[in-house]
């Protein structure tokens, strides 16, 4: 049995130096700034562009240790194309052809890109997220595409971080 000194120290020891866990998100070390260039789109709706950079930026600024940046001054670039949009109706009302629900699925490329090295750190050609909206109840496809540009933005964020 450890007597309370022995123990104390024990406990101090982990408490100091800590058993190799965080509760902070893996992102690359040795970046501290980010520039979000205007996503490009292939899509003839409008203001999809917008949206995307706009959650993205707030995306990076809330869940990263991150600062937005100008491109002259940035570490790296982040940059989207979006590729493609399609909707689809999932259940019709019943009696009518109306849609009940739909769902949207947005396409786009990304890339990041470390400016210093020129080394590219995530590039995906192909990224995609789907979600639906309830025209039944109001809902239009700008809540949609909304509720996809801010679900893109969350994985984005989430294919920054590091892998284990």
């Amino acid at each position: 049995m450890m007597n309370w000194p022995t123990t104390g120290m024990v406990v101090l020891a982990f408490w100091v130096t800590g058993c190799g866990y965080s509760t902070r998100r893996p992102f690359p070390e040795g970046i501290r700034t980010v520039h979000v260039e205007m996503a490009q789109s292939r899509e003839f709706r409008r203001d999809l562009e917008f949206d995307l950079t706009e959650a993205i930026v707030k995306r990076i600024e809330m869940d990263t240790p991150y600062a937005i940046a100008d491109a002259g001054d940035a570490d790296t670039v982040l940059t989207c194309e979006i590729l493609e949009v399609r909707t689809r109706g999932l259940a019709d009302e019943f009696g009518t052809r109306r849609p009940r629900e739909v769902a949207s699925s947005v396409f786009i490329r990304l890339r990041w890109k470390d400016q210093r090295t020129g080394k590219t750190l995530l590039e995906r050609p192909r990224f995609s997220f789907t979600t639906s909206y309830l025209p039944s109840v109001g809902e239009t496809f700008r809540t949609g595409s909304i509720r996809a540009m801010d679900g893109l933005a969350e994985q984005i964020v989430e294919a920054m971080e590091s892998s284990w």
